[in-house]
């Protein structure tokens, strides 16, 4: 009974130097305040004592009625005394069980800390550039949106998306679905052949523990679509980083397997709560997107090496793909609740003059594999958590709106990029929607 579940901060950590935890949550704008944790955590670990002591009474309590049955004693008494005894264990396991749950939850919602290195700030202005590549294309007219673009061709119909589900959906037909598949193959190929990834075909309905494991639950539940089998929830997944870095749940890792690098492609559905009227037009914030996910997992010490590789094959597909994108580390108030730093793509959007958000590439260190119990042995076989990394490799939609937008020609036309040709069989989406 003297055990929490592996499945949150460790509270130990965040009490023993409660002013350093206290000013780096509060970088990303979470206020934290130690006492009521450390009241809870007391209370706790008295609720265990007094069931330790009970314990113990109740074992010399059984001894002596042994003894004096043994000597033809009356032990009426003693077990109605052992029945007390028992009646009052119950009820400290009963509070010991309310206390942990209660210090679980939260403990749940507590973000991750970031890196102190990383920016201050909790907006994407304070994002601090790191590098461009590529050249921001120049048009001798004036640069259609990617939803005039596939509207006008013909490729993608929002209006009768929104007749089958509603507002923020997209239907893509003909070359546009066309374009769609052959960019997600394109990009597995990419990841499991040149950069050695092991391809994944994942559920994308999830479970509660599993929800819980990366941080989407308790803190998001909004911002996910619910059902049920039976009486058993179930989650679509927001990103396919959910199964694949739950893929190893309360498993124990052979640190000679690590790193593992995965990658799969789902779709992804979000409710987006709270961000009507922020991009909802076309296909750059949607409810149900296509997306190749990459996620890593390693020894802790290993986090932030592994993520500046992963970055790399983020960008390698952006560059093979011939689109102008640059790299910031985002602020610390504006990094994932898991996350410990994130470094941000963002490709170049000619209909609003500005690099937007393409694909995020994450070191969550060790806060997931805690909330998952995922473990590995170190070299001296030390039971430790492992360093999970998560990135976009990368969104299907925001990818086509970027090869829509950078690739098009003043007759209307689209040009694909060269890479994709063989994926696509088609060098061009004529103004008409036909390829050649």
């Amino acid at each position: 009974m003297s055990g929490l579940e592996p499945t949150v901060h460790d509270h130990h950590v965040l009490l023993a130097d409660a002013e350093s935890a206290t000013r780096r949550l509060a970088r990303r704008g979470f206020a934290f305040d130690p006492e009521p944790l450390r009241d809870l955590s007391s209370r706790r670990v008295a609720a265990i004592k007094t069931g330790d002591d009970l314990r113990a009474q109740s074992k010399q309590v059984a001894a002596e009625v042994q003894r004096q049955a043994k000597a033809g004693g009356d032990i009426e008494g003693l077990k109605a005394q052992a029945r007390d005894l028992k009646e009052k264990i119950k009820e400290s396991e009963t509070e010991v069980a309310q206390l942990q749950a209660e210090l679980r939850e939260v403990l749940l919602g507590i973000p991750n800390f970031p890196l102190d290195e990383i920016p201050d700030g909790f907006s994407e202005e304070e994002a601090r550039e790191l590098r461009t590549w590529g050249e921001v294309p120049k048009f001798d007219f004036e640069p259609k949106d990617h939803v005039d673009l596939a509207e006008a061709m013909g490729i993608f119909d929002f209006g009768r998306a929104t007749k089958l589900a509603g507002p923020r959906f997209a239907v893509g037909r003909s070359a546009g679905a066309r374009l769609e598949r052959g960019l997600v193959n394109f990009l597995l190929d990419l990841h499991t052949q040149q950069h050695g990834y092991e391809e994944f075909s994942v559920p994308h309905l999830v479970n509660a523990p599993t929800m819980t494991g990366t941080g989407q639950l308790p803190k998001f539940e909004e911002d996910l679509f619910k059902t049920s089998v039976g009486d058993r929830a179930l989650y679509l997944i927001p990103t396919a980083e959910v199964p694949l870095t739950n893929f190893y749940a309360n498993e124990i890792l052979d640190r000679r397997q690590l790193p593992l690098a995965f990658t799969t492609h789902t779709p992804c559905y979000r409710s987006e709560a709270g961000s009507y009227g922020r991009d909802t037009r076309g296909i750059l914030r949607l409810h149900q997107f296509a997306k190749v996910e990459m996620v890593r997992l390693c020894e802790a010490g290993q986090a932030l090496t592994e993520l500046e590789k992963m970055l790399g094959h983020a960008e390698a597909c952006l560059q093979k793909l011939g689109l102008a994108y640059r790299v910031v580390v985002l602020a610390a108030g504006d990094t994932g609740f898991s996350s410990e730093i994130t470094y941000d793509l963002e490709v170049w959007l000619p209909s609003q003059d500005r690099y937007r958000e393409i694909s995020s590439c994450s070191s969550c260190n060790t806060f997931q594999a805690r909330r998952a119990n995922i473990r590995t042995t170190d070299a001296d076989g030390n039971r430790q958590f492992v360093a999970t990394l998560n990135g976009s490799g990368l969104p299907i939609g925001r990818t086509v709106a970027a090869i829509l937008e950078q690739g098009q020609q003043e007759d209307g036309s689209v040009v694909m990029p060269e890479a994709l040709v063989p994926y696509l069989g088609f060098s061009r989406i004529q103004p008409d929607g036909k390829t050649v």
